[in-house]
């Protein structure tokens, strides 16, 4: 069985959870996903913890995950508004 369509594939938790991390920070993404361990004294080795043994939780950040890597407009992280102008 193939995996070629599924953006899912080959990627882990963690990877997932970092990536999602560095797009968002944490403020945002516990307001995209609303889990205490986004939202109160977040950390990647905490949320890892409770995304395993949660799989309600695992599945939103599965999905926020797809729909990100998808480059679905709902979920785009937001745009700094005072970057430097790249020149």
């Amino acid at each position: 069985m193939s995996q070629a369509n599924n953006p899912t594939h080959g990627v882990t938790l963690e990877m997932m959870l970092k990536e999602l991390v560095a797009a968002y920070g944490w403020p945002s993404l516990g307001q995209r996903i609303a889990i205490r361990c986004f939202t109160h004294d977040p950390s990647i080795k905490s949320s890892l913890t409770f995304l395993r043994r949660t799989p309600w939780a695992r599945q939103k950040v599965e999905e926020l995950y797809v729909r990100f890597k998808s480059g679905d407009a709902a979920v785009r992280p937001p745009v700094k508004l005072f970057a430097k102008p790249k020149r």
